[in-house]
């Protein structure tokens, strides 16, 4: 083979190593949002191929066949205000779904959204078999039609509350040829907590092993155990009984700090910080407040958790209860 023709053969093969890597999209954030700040990921692709889950750290941030990645906002008070859905990557709006409620799912309401799980959705065709999914969108927020040519950045709709969901938040699936792909392991390299780079990103998303498996009240400081299983959450108070509010956390640091707030329909009933310094694998917090003379108004009460390290956001509960006789 002559330096002329090894040349040309080295060209050619370059061109088409190019030309691949062309195809595969670089996916901006999927929200207007400043990750941490006003947005975290609570869960990620599970990548256990059998009933448990696993992140592709193989860490526990996933659900049992988790299908995307989750970019929760801080609170329901964020959707009210409006968060937009941005195109992570140019391409055509291949299909649409709106007119779906923003209603936290319930066991009445499972039955109702079955097949439409999404809830309002947007899909987008980026080419050579790749497409991304936005889910749980505000209803009648969407902005795009099926046909559209759609940049990075550009506004799909709100974040909303549609389908399978009890908290406000945009579900990312990435799929390539009807295949799930997660987006920061896209090779699906068999490793664990390893550094694999940014992915299919833009740019570097932080990963923490930290979090909240759960936030509840109770009407009396609970037991662990209970807490746990779950017996601990009370959906109904009578008035003369205390709130108290609890978060479960998961693997967090020493210095770590979690706030526990609640409001009732005349605003805000309490607010309370603390900082984890000798924190275990698991470890749960709960603040309260006996009821004030003549009762607790009757109504709905709402309280976040919310963990947070060197004022980064790394994971929110919320929790409601009613007050009623």
């Amino acid at each position: 083979m002559t330096p002329r023709v090894r040349a040309t053969l080295a060209v050619v093969i370059m061109a088409a190593a190019s030309g691949a890597a062309a195809d595969t999209p670089r996916l901006a954030l999927p929200l207007d949002c400043t990750l941490g700040q006003t947005c975290f990921i609570e869960d990620y692709v599970d990548t256990d191929p059998g009933p448990g889950q696993r992140d592709y750290t193989c860490g526990i941030k996933s659900r049992d066949d988790h299908r995307g990645i989750d970019f929760m906002l801080l609170s329901f008070d964020a959707m009210e205000t409006g968060v937009d859905v941005l195109a992570a990557a140019p391409g055509i709006v291949a299909a649409t779904r709106d007119g779906m409620p923003d209603t936290p799912v319930t066991a009445e309401t499972r039955d109702v959204i079955k097949g439409q799980e999404c809830g309002n959705a947007v899909r987008i065709d980026h080419g050579a078999g790749w497409q991304t999914l936005y889910c749980h969108m505000k209803n009648g927020s969407l902005a795009v039609r099926q046909g559209e040519r759609v940049e990075v950045g550009n506004t799909l709709g709100q974040v909303g509350l549609s389908g399978l969901t009890n908290a406000p938040h945009v579900h990312l699936g990435v799929l390539k040829d009807g295949q799930i792909v997660d987006p920061f392991n896209p090779d699906d390299r068999n490793v664990c907590g390893a550094d694999l780079g940014h992915g299919l990103w833009q740019t570097f998303l932080p990963y923490s092993p930290s979090g909240l498996f759960t936030a509840g009240f109770s009407t009396a400081l609970p037991e662990f155990d209970a807490v746990q299983s779950g017996a601990a959450r009370m959906a109904m108070a009578q008035p003369d009984q205390p709130l108290v509010l609890y978060g479960h956390v998961f693997y967090a640091q020493p210095g770590d700090r979690l706030m526990l707030t609640a409001q009732g329909p005349e605003g805000e009933i309490f607010r309370h910080t603390v900082t984890l310094d000798t924190p275990q694998a698991q470890l749960f917090r709960a603040f309260g407040r006996k009821a004030p003379d003549g009762g607790w108004p009757q109504g709905d009460y709402r309280g976040y958790v919310r963990l947070t390290r060197d004022n980064t956001v790394l994971a929110i509960r919320h929790a409601d209860i009613k007050v009623t006789r």
